[in-house]
C-alpha cells in the first residue's frame, strides 16, 4: 500500500525565503507550473488513480490539489508546522528580532516549542497519527501537503525522528512511502520533472 506525498507548489513567501507555516498564502505562478508537472508525473506513474486524496487545509495545498484533480478530503494533521513568532520572517530577520529564542530553537530544534507556535515533535505526533490511520485503510493514498510534513513522514518510515534534515523535498515534488502491514519503506524521494536535466 502506497502513500504518495506531493509538496505544494511554490508561494511568494517561499520565494522570498520566509518561514511560511500557518500563513495561508496562495501559490505563485511558478507554483501552478510545478503542480501541473506533478500532475503529469502522477498520471504516468499511477494511471489507476488513488483510493483517497488527503490535503492540508492551507490554501497553497488546496490549490495544488485542485490542479492535480479529483475529489479530496481536507485533514488538519497535514498542515505545515506553526512557526509562531517566526512566521513570515526571513532567518536574518529572526536573528535580529528574536536572537535568544532562535538560540533555544537551534539548540533543540525537535523539542523546543516556538512561542505562539509548535515544536517539531508536535508535527511528528500528528503526522504519525495520520500515517497510522491511513495504513489501516489499505488504500493507495495521494497526500498533498508541505515540506516539513513530508520530511516528518519519511523520517518516521525509517523508524525514527532524527532523519528530518536528511531529506530534500522541493516544491511540486513527489515522494512515495510503501507499507506492508507495519513495515514501511521509501520507494522514491523528491521526484520532479527536470530534476536531472
Amino acid at each position: 500500500m502506497d502513500m504518495i506525498f506531493v509538496r505544494h507548489g511554490k508561494t511568494e513567501g517561499n520565494a522570498a525565503g520566509c518561514y511560511v507555516g500557518r500563513l495561508d498564502c496562495g501559490m505563485a505562478e511558478e507554483g501552478y507550473r510545478q503542480a501541473e508537472e506533478a500532475k503529469e508525473l502522477l498520471k504516468g506513474a499511477f494511471p489507476d488513480g488513488f483510493g483517497e486524496i488527503c490535503v492540508s487545509p492551507l490554501k497553497r495545498a488546496i490549490q495544488t490539489a485542485q490542479v492535480l484533480g479529483g475529489q479530496y478530503k481536507v485533514d488538519d494533521r497535514l498542515r505545515e508546522m506553526d512557526f509562531g513568532i517566526f512566521e513570515g520572517l526571513r532567518y536574518g530577520e529572526i536573528e535580529q528580532k528574536y536572537p535568544e529564542t532562535l538560540k533555544k530553537w537551534n539548540a533543540d530544534y525537535r523539542k523546543y516549542r516556538i512561542p505562539g507556535g509548535e515544536s517539531l515533535e508536535d508535527v511528528f505526533d500528528r503526522v504519525e497519527d495520520f500515517i497510522d490511520n491511513r495504513k489501516g485503510s489499505g488504500e493507495r493514498t495521494l497526500i498533498v501537503t508541505h515540506g516539513g510534513v513530508i520530511r516528518c513522514a519519511l523520517s518516521l518510515v525509517l523508524g525514527g525522528r532524527e532523519h528530518f534534515y536528511r531529506f530534500q523535498v522541493d516544491h511540486g515534488s513527489i515522494s512515495i512511502a510503501a507499507f506492508d502491514g507495519d513495515y514501511g519503506y521509501i520507494r522514491a524521494v523528491n521526484l520532479r520533472k527536470g530534476l536531472y536535466g
